[in-house]
């Protein structure tokens, strides 16, 4: 956890920086991204919220994740992951919000998706961005990868915008 926090102290001088307040949309990750960044003193001052949408109806009535999205790409796909980003920016009036999706183990995986993939995506006003990962861990390494990745992509999202 302790990297975690880490990240979250980057991302919070960072955001405090750009004035941007971020929201979390979490899935397989169950709350660990906002829980690093609300270890850190101070970050009220841009952590407006999270969400932890575990099942595929708080998705849709939370998130606002289409129903058609689900059905056609599964609730771990980088459509989904993206909708929940979206969702979570939009419900929770933040400038950022980042999204996980993906299936921690050690059960749960099929052939086209197995256990270690994970979306993770954010929504911001340059738009947005998702990658996708593939972990080979235990359920806590593929939670602990995935938060990381997550806390990552926001600090990417947070930075400030190319000298040109």
């Amino acid at each position: 956890m302790d990297e975690l926090v880490a990240l979250a102290e980057r991302l919070q001088a960072r955001c405090g920086a750009i004035g941007a307040r971020v929201a979390t949309a979490e899935s397989c990750t169950g709350g660990m991204i906002a829980a690093a960044i609300t270890s850190v003193p101070g970050s009220s001052g841009y952590f407006v919220g999270g969400i932890v949408a575990y099942s595929d109806a708080l998705k849709r009535a939370l998130l606002g994740v289409d129903d058609a999205l689900l059905a056609s790409h599964g609730a771990v796909s980088a459509q989904v992951a993206v909708a929940m980003a979206r969702g979570a920016r939009a419900r929770l009036g933040a400038e950022l919000a980042v999204a996980v999706t993906g299936i921690s183990g050690p059960g749960g995986g099929t052939v086209d998706k197995p256990v270690g993939l994970t979306y993770v995506a954010v929504a911001g006003q340059a738009g947005d961005v998702v990658r996708r990962f593939s972990w080979h861990g235990d359920r806590e390494e593929n939670r602990v990868a995935s938060a990381r990745a997550a806390l990552e992509l926001l600090l990417e999202a947070a930075a400030p915008p190319a000298a040109g």
